[in-house]
């Protein structure tokens, strides 16, 4: 029951596991039918390979033919930074990546830190660059000022271990900035809840993942993604075919057994596509042509 419940597995009856055995039936069945009409706008016409990142249920699957291939647990956005649902194509892989700080995360936490601490960058192997690239001596700006103005400045941290993005990302350019990659922080990988990241999705096992999506270009083998990232030099590897990738927002699902599993509904996305399910049908009137028109 734990397991499919989302909650650690130990058998014991705590607060969480009380309460998902109190959630009453007909509100499970409502979870599974808005589930269904999810599934309804996004399981057609899919391709044979594909990724699907399960941000409810801090899972990534990679399948082939109707078969999965790799899975491994994800961290996903915290509630006040939700991970957007979209679809799109992992083109190429970039080892060693440096991180160039979001906006909000400047806004948010970087600037505030470094006005805390003047050592903050030096600790966290970052440096301040202008518009063009250029490096800029943190020690000729006057951070007394910041976040309060605008940053005329970016933040970039270099590659290595401690890299937000870890040693390696899977890129699928986007409007959100959010994007598969590795992490230093590997043990919030044993939590049952992984809202932990600030809207990009960090993944388990990462270069198990990179050998699964590299096996049909040439000449990437395991030993081959381990060499490069020793290197601890930014790189960047194209796929011989870009994969589709769909972040999804599962509250429950079904294994190929039928059985039935349930997810805590982290941003509170259900009500919305209930009230929907619920409210009065109607058809919405198409566009009518004439024998002529072109369309």
């Amino acid at each position: 029951f734990q397991l499919r419940h989302g909650l650690d597995d130990d058998g014991v009856v705590g607060k969480g596991t009380l309460a998902a055995l109190n959630v009453p039936v007909a509100d499970r069945i409502d979870q599974i039918r808005v589930n269904l009409e999810r599934a309804r706008w996004i399981l057609h016409d899919l391709p044979a390979e594909f990724v699907i990142a399960d941000i409810a249920g801090f899972q990534v699957k990679y399948f082939r033919d109707g078969e999965i291939v790799w899975e491994g647990r994800a961290q996903v956005g915290k509630p006040y930074r939700k991970t957007p649902v979209f679809r799109d194509q992992i083109r190429y892989l970039e080892f060693n990546p440096t991180w160039t700080v979001p906006p909000t995360i400047l806004k948010k936490d970087v600037l505030p830190a470094i006005k805390r601490d003047p050592g903050y960058l030096a600790s966290k192997n970052m440096r301040v660059l202008d518009r063009q690239g250029n490096p800029v001596s943190a020690a000729s700006i006057d951070w007394s000022q910041y976040p309060g103005k605008s940053f005329p400045y970016m933040i970039r941290q270099g590659p290595g271990p401690n890299n937000a993005l870890g040693r390696i990302k899977f890129m699928f350019p986007n409007k959100h900035l959010v994007y598969l990659h590795d992490t230093p922080s590997k043990a919030l990988f044993a939590r049952s809840g992984r809202a932990f990241s600030s809207g990009c999705i960090r993944v388990e096992n990462p270069f198990d993942f990179a050998e699964r999506l590299l096996d049909k270009t040439p000449g990437w083998d395991h030993s081959r993604i381990m060499r490069e990232v020793d290197t601890e030099k930014t790189s960047r590897v194209n796929l011989a075919q870009p994969v589709t990738v769909m972040l999804l927002y599962w509250t429950a699902t079904a294994d190929a057994t039928g059985t039935v599993s349930f997810k805590s509904d982290i941003y509170q996305r259900d009500t919305a596509v209930l009230d929907g399910l619920n409210g009065k049908f109607g058809f919405r009137k198409s566009p009518v042509f004439s024998g002529d028109a072109e369309g």
